[in-house]
């Protein structure tokens, strides 16, 4: 059980940063970014995030535990949402 909520966190963790990465990627806008700050770099970061949330998704057994799964889903994204919402990877502007 315990590896099922630390997967579902990380789940949840890399689909929640996948979404300002793709979004910002799609409209030309910059923002942090390991790959660079840039449209590109940032549509390149939110695509293998998705993928790598499908490919998790995909492979992982949620059928045991499906609200535990779901419930650690929902904090990943929480947390990564208030990560974004607040200091961000550089910090405040």
């Amino acid at each position: 059980m315990i590896s099922i909520i630390g997967i579902s966190l990380l789940i949840g963790i890399l689909a929640g940063n996948a979404v300002p990465h793709f979004i910002k990627g799609i409209t030309k806008e910059d923002y942090p970014c390991l790959l660079g700050n840039g449209a590109i770099p940032n549509f390149i970061a939110g695509w293998i995030f998705i993928n790598i949330t499908g490919i998790l998704i995909y492979f992982w057994n949620f059928n045991e535990y499906p609200l535990i799964a779901c419930s650690s889903c929902s904090v990943g994204i929480f947390l990564i949402g208030l990560f974004h919402a607040g200091p961000g990877a550089f910090g405040r502007k």
